[in-house]
């Protein structure tokens, strides 16, 4: 069994780490909050105060937090005074970051762990808190192959579809195309349902008729449901949506690449981060929306 290190145990996180664990590999784990990683404590994790101690345990390190100046300081130092993932890692451990990231970022940690004999890959998932839950997550890889062929056997624990995008920054970029594809679905979704709504429409049955069709998507099945229910529970937080379509823009601008579709529904986003909802999930959208219809969620009746 693989001596593993975990690093981040929030919303996806510790339910990716706790497959690790339940498949025999030895698992120390660290969080900025320990009482988010209790549950693998309990089911026989090790807890480690810093990201350095992390890596000076294992052979293979896995980061999953926030932010991309959250995985430089992971992987660099600064996080809890320590010195890092790349400070304390032996030649040899392979380092695997499946935050949502900047590609530049990815790129400079593979090239910057080369030099320390590390192997770099950025991994990031897709599947949100569900896709975590069951291991049935869409993992983007970029990074050398054969460092890949070598980990691919913990990822297929974590995800369902797992694929070799290329060399370092592709699995980030592959990310962002994800994410460029979600934020127009998920706008979709919520004006389809405020339609719906105000058409006087019973919203369950239009779901039932819609989303077997060519309308079907993850989003109308997984988010419509519990938009309909009133549950904003984050499976995904609309903070860290913003900041990857910021990502997305920021590549799409260095690329002379113009994405108004993608720019409009962040700046909606921005606009529901104004009202409070930064931490809710990203169905919470329908907020924004239906302010913009001067309204709240559910809508009144037929006009």
């Amino acid at each position: 069994m693989t001596r593993i290190g975990w690093i981040g145990t929030g919303v996806m996180g510790a339910s990716m780490a706790a497959h690790l664990l339940a498949a025999g590999h030895e698992l120390t784990v660290t969080s900025r909050t320990r009482g988010k990683a209790q549950a693998l404590l309990d089911a026989g994790a090790t807890w480690a105060e810093t990201p350095a101690a992390v890596a000076a345990r294992s052979d293979v390190v896995f980061t999953m937090v926030g932010y991309p100046d959250d995985v430089r300081a992971v992987m660099l130092g600064t996080d809890r005074g320590g010195d890092g993932v790349f400070g304390a890692a032996a030649p040899g451990t392979v380092v695997v970051d499946m935050t949502t990231s900047d590609p530049t970022l990815a790129v400079e940690l593979g090239e910057r762990g080369a030099v320390l004999g590390l192997a770099v890959l950025d991994a990031p998932v897709s599947g949100g808190d569900i896709g975590a839950r069951n291991g049935t997550l869409s993992i983007m890889v970029g990074g050398p192959g054969d460092t890949y062929d070598a980990v691919l056997p913990l990822f297929e624990l974590m995800g369902a579809t797992v694929v070799h995008q290329g060399g370092h920054g592709a699995g980030q970029h592959t990310k962002l195309v994800n994410q460029t594809l979600v934020a127009a679905n998920v706008a979709g979704v919520c004006e389809a349902l405020l339609y719906a709504q105000r058409a006087g429409l019973e919203v369950e049955a239009v779901l039932a008729s819609v989303s077997s069709g060519a309308a079907g998507s993850w989003t109308l099945t997984n988010l419509a449901p519990r938009i309909v229910a009133g549950d904003f529970a984050p499976g995904f937080f609309v903070d860290h949506f913003v900041k990857d379509m910021g990502l997305v823009l920021a590549e799409a601008r260095r690329m002379q690449l113009a994405l108004p579709n993608l720019a409009l529904v962040q700046q909606l986003y921005v606009a529901l981060q104004a009202q409070g909802h930064g931490r809710d999930g990203t169905q919470a959208l329908i907020h924004a929306l239906a302010a913009l219809s001067g309204g709240t969620w559910p809508l009144s009746g037929v006009r």
